[in-house]
């Protein structure tokens, strides 16, 4: 006998009743590889839910759904296919091991009861959303109604390469109106971003959606540049940010064993004379102490000087914990 997975086997005795008219109790038990039992009680189940399981007696008998019944057809509104769309592709990155095969078996069932224009959604954000699982945290902002009405819109516009009216209101509050060439949208530490060209300040800009106040798509398109990566874009303009302290730190290894211990938006690594620098802009000293001391990798500071008493000050906490 199988191992009892419930969940699935009754939706699985759903379908099987679904396809045939009458189904002998033993056969049903035999296709789900459960006893008669066990599948008394899916029925059971069933019926809980609402499924009209009949049960014909005798050496022709089995189950059946009572004749007309038909489950209602699958609806979706813009929300659900928003979330089926980013866990499906979430899901795929993820890249869990037997996984793959459940998530493209439930993205061809979906595709075939979904309406053209919801399908089309999907295939919108596939193409031109690109979710960072790596760098989620706790907290995380969510979608207002604002930015969940851009999401669609700016997927449908950026894989249509289509220009768009921004009303944008910046951290400080400041609004202002943009005409944006849309190049990518990416889930990035918790919150969502757009990256495109904009034509006022005539340069690559990144956008929060939940500060976009009105969105509007403009009669013009654009020429998306080939190959273009909106996660490293993302990564150079966080680590570029101006910030409380300037760091430079010379690392004693190689490019990438560095990349694979130094998140991008940490700060920008390049090759000097004197070896491998990180040029960063941090918020807080000590913040910064406590991420260089799980390196496993020997480093230089080369300022500010006051990154060096943090980092001593956080050794000393350390040592004193050690007793």
């Amino acid at each position: 006998m199988g191992q009892d997975k419930p969940t699935g086997r009754v939706l699985a005795l759903l379908e099987l009743l679904q396809s045939q008219a009458l189904l002998p109790g033993p056969e049903l038990a035999r296709r789900l590889d459960v006893d008669a039992r066990t599948l008394r009680r899916y029925i059971v189940h069933l019926s809980d839910l609402g499924v009209p399981v009949e049960a014909q007696r005798g050496r022709d008998g089995g189950y059946r759904l009572r004749p007309g019944f038909k489950l209602p057809p699958m609806m979706f509104t813009t929300d659900e296919v928003l979330a089926l769309g980013m866990g499906l592709r979430a899901a795929r990155e993820l890249g869990l091991d037997g996984i793959l095969p459940a998530i493209a078996s439930t993205q061809a069932k979906l595709e075939r009861v979904m309406p053209k224009g919801l399908h089309r959604r999907i295939a919108d954000l596939n193409e031109v959303v690109s979710l960072d699982t790596r760098h989620q945290r706790a907290g995380q902002r969510q979608l207002g109604p604002g930015a969940k009405d851009c999401l669609p819109a700016l997927s449908a516009a950026t894989r249509a390469q289509q220009r768009v009216q921004l009303t944008y209101s910046a951290g400080d509050g400041e609004s202002s109106e943009r005409a944006v060439d849309p190049y990518g949208l990416a889930l990035r530490g918790g919150a969502w971003y757009l990256v495109g060209y904009c034509h006022l300040r005539q340069d690559l800009r990144t956008f929060r959606l939940d500060r976009i106040r009105a969105l509007q798509a403009l009669p013009a398109s654009f020429a998306r540049p080939q190959n273009f990566d909106v996660q490293q874009h993302l990564s150079e303009a966080i680590a570029s940010l101006p910030r409380n302290h300037t760091v430079e730190l010379l690392i004693k290894a190689e490019l990438g064993q560095a990349r694979a211990w130094i998140a991008p938006e940490l700060g920008q690594l390049s090759s000097t004379r004197a070896g491998l620098k990180l040029s960063a802009q941090i918020d807080a000293l000590p913040d910064f102490a406590r991420e260089l001391a799980g390196w496993p990798f020997a480093f230089k500071i080369i300022k500010p000087l006051a990154l060096r008493r943090a980092l001593a000050a956080h050794a000393q906490a350390l040592l004193s914990l050690a007793g």
